[in-house]
């Protein structure tokens, strides 16, 4: 697994190329992060087994999740598993359980 050092790098380079379209079949779901320390926001849009990717707010997403920078480039990076950052208190998330799962099987973390 390549290790970034910032959301941007996440996003811009590893998340395209981690991204499995045969594993995102039936999925629509626009996800908001925001990365709380920085002020970052990003949206993740996973429709028709494509990904759109763009540093932006959106108005209503199906699934946000709020996070500090380090704690988001420590799950991206594998120091610490999405479900024990939400279980910790790390990170909050917004939205269904279920579509965040699809995330995870689509490659996002």
């Amino acid at each position: 697994m390549e290790k970034v050092s910032t959301p941007k790098e996440f996003f811009n380079k590893i998340l395209p190329n981690r991204f499995k379209p045969s594993q995102s079949e039936g999925v629509d779901i626009t996800v908001q992060i925001n990365i709380t320390d920085t002020n970052q926001s990003w949206v993740v849009i996973i429709k028709n087994q494509n990904i759109t990717i763009e540093e932006n707010t959106h108005p209503k997403p199906n699934l946000e999740l709020i996070i500090s920078e380090k704690n988001f480039l420590d799950i991206v990076n594998g120091k610490i598993s999405a479900e024990k950052a939400f279980f910790s208190g790390k990170a909050q998330l917004k939205g269904s359980i279920a579509l965040a799962l699809k995330l995870k099987e689509a490659g996002f973390f």
